[in-house]
């Protein structure tokens, strides 16, 4: 089975529809699929639900979505950089499912390893529990939070060969091997392919059993979202 595409825009047709409800990896800029974001907005589809640690930056990332008004909803932990998202959500265009960030991590964990729901003490008395199940366990209060399962998991990684065995670059193995676990199709760009073998089992993040396409994207920006630099003395 041949799971490169020869590109990002191929590897999406087909895949992508209105109204589906995307998992897309990164942390800040680190480890975002950045060529499959920009062909998913040239794709057209709109009123997407977005699972995402963050919502990028204005134009770039995620962030090139909120420009064109094709996310109607973020699943998000961490939202500060992006004055777009800002204005959109404070004006009631957009809506925010506002998620504590290993809560976040682990309903796409669940999702993918088929487990419908969990119980944390994470935001137990807070406005994230409004509304969920509470049970006591060892004399404490857990909330019941449901597993996320996405219709599409859009994924960065370093390197992967011709079967799809993943392997990510420090940082960047993120949010994306639970992403990519949790989509019902993974579509993964990567900056190297590489023969069936040459990745020692050792060095796979991924079995290729989750991922369905692959991109080869070998020159990303890779921008840097913020950059500090030392004072010269």
């Amino acid at each position: 089975m041949n799971k490169i595409y020869p590109s990002a825009a191929e590897a999406l047709k087909g895949v992508v529809k209105d109204g589906q409800l995307l998992a897309v990896g990164g942390f800040g800029l680190c480890g975002i699929p950045e060529a499959l974001i920009e062909a998913l907005r040239d794709s057209g589809v709109r009123n997407l639900t977005a699972i995402s640690n963050n919502a990028g930056v204005d134009g770039f990332g995620l962030g090139k979505l909120l420009e064109t008004r094709q996310i109607k909803k973020m699943i998000s932990s961490y939202v500060g950089e992006n004055k777009e998202f800002e204005r959109q959500y404070l004006a009631g265009e957009l809506e925010l499912e506002f998620t504590p960030q290993g809560t976040l991590a682990e309903k796409l964990r669940a999702g993918g390893a088929g487990i419908p729901a969990f119980f944390t003490k994470t935001g137990v008395g807070t406005l994230v529990a409004e509304g969920k199940e509470l049970r006591e366990f060892n004399g404490e209060t857990y909330v019941m939070e449901r597993a996320l399962v996405a219709d599409v998991a859009l994924v960065k990684a370093d390197v992967a060969d011709r079967s799809g065995n993943l392997r990510f670059n420090l940082t960047a193995r993120n949010f994306n091997p639970a992403c990519a676990m949790a989509g019902k199709v993974c579509i993964v760009e990567v900056e190297r392919i590489v023969a069936n073998g040459e990745l020692a089992p050792d060095d796979v993040h991924l079995p290729g059993i989750y991922v369905h396409r692959i991109v080869h994207n070998p020159t990303p920006e890779k921008r840097i979202e913020k950059r500090t630099l030392r004072e010269h003395k």
